[in-house]
């Protein structure tokens, strides 16, 4: 077994560990606000970053929830209920723009925060979705990592 890369970009949050259980505030059970995110590990060459998240267990297809870019390569931290300063973000499949937190019909789903290292900013419509967001990076990932949340409705 090799030892982990401890130079690699990192996501975490205090609010739940990787796989585990989301708490309900996150979520449409709670007020909805987007969880605290604490990042590791940028590369000293990105540009920006830029986080995606979605449910891929979403019975339409992948549900996406959070579409954010142009986030500083600076932020060590992304606070309870903020996006950060300079930040853009794009529309959700709730049609708006912000965080959606999770609001599954049934059972437990898997909720995929993105983040993407970025070597360029991107010049992205206020509506951009997350495929805009996916072509737009294409060819300037230089690291990447995701955190999973897990949520199921009371």
């Amino acid at each position: 077994m090799e030892a982990a890369d401890m130079s690699a970009l990192k996501l975490s949050s205090p609010a739940f560990g990787h796989s585990e259980h989301m708490p309900a505030k996150y979520t449409c059970d709670g007020p909805d606000v987007n969880p605290p995110f604490t990042i590791e590990n940028i590369p000293p060459e990105a540009k920006s970053l830029a986080l995606i998240v979605d449910d891929p267990d979403a019975p339409a297809g992948t549900w996406v929830h959070w579409v954010v870019w142009n986030i500083s390569p600076a932020t060590r931290e992304i606070k309870e209920q903020s996006l950060p300063s300079g930040a853009q973000e794009g529309m959700t499949d709730f049609r708006n723009r912000g965080y959606g937190g999770p609001c599954p019909p049934s059972g437990t789903h898997r909720y995929f925060f993105k983040l993407y290292a970025l070597n360029t900013t991107l010049s992205l419509s206020v509506n951009a979705t997350k495929s805009a967001l996916v072509s737009a990076m294409k060819g300037r990932i230089i690291a990447q990592t995701e955190l999973i949340g897990l949520y199921k409705r009371k």
